[in-house]
């Protein structure tokens, strides 16, 4: 079929890809952050307080809370992940050992365990 675009609406045409690039310099980066501190201290002493030091005091001990915490829950994670492998291990030893007993016995046992788990 013949296109008139005059008839039809507009034809669409070629997109033009405008992109302008980032570059990111570590070095002017951190002389920028250290030069602000600076600055920010020398107001500190012209205004004779210490609350600059104290805020970064507390912001220390503030975010090595937040790690200690998200550690703890990493932690959590793991020893689900280690119990689940565990689990594992003894299913396919004890099928290797005794065969499909151990198969209906731990698809017995599962709905067990859930039970008590959920009883509460």
């Amino acid at each position: 079929m013949i296109k008139f675009p005059s008839l039809f609406g507009r034809i669409p045409k070629h997109q033009k890809f405008s992109f302008e690039p980032r570059f990111y310099d570590p070095v002017k980066e951190e002389k920028q952050e250290r030069e602000n501190r600076i600055r920010q201290e020398l107001e500190n002493e012209k205004n004779k307080t210490v609350t600059g030091y104290r805020s970064r005091i507390q912001g220390s001990f503030h975010s090595a809370r937040k790690r200690s915490s998200a550690t703890s829950s990493n932690l959590k994670a793991a020893l689900i992940r280690i119990g689940i492998l565990l689990f594992m291990v003894l299913f396919i030893m004890a099928y290797l050992q005794w065969g499909s007993i151990a198969f209906y016995g731990f698809m017995i046992f599962i709905p067990f365990y859930v039970w008590i788990k959920f009883r509460r």
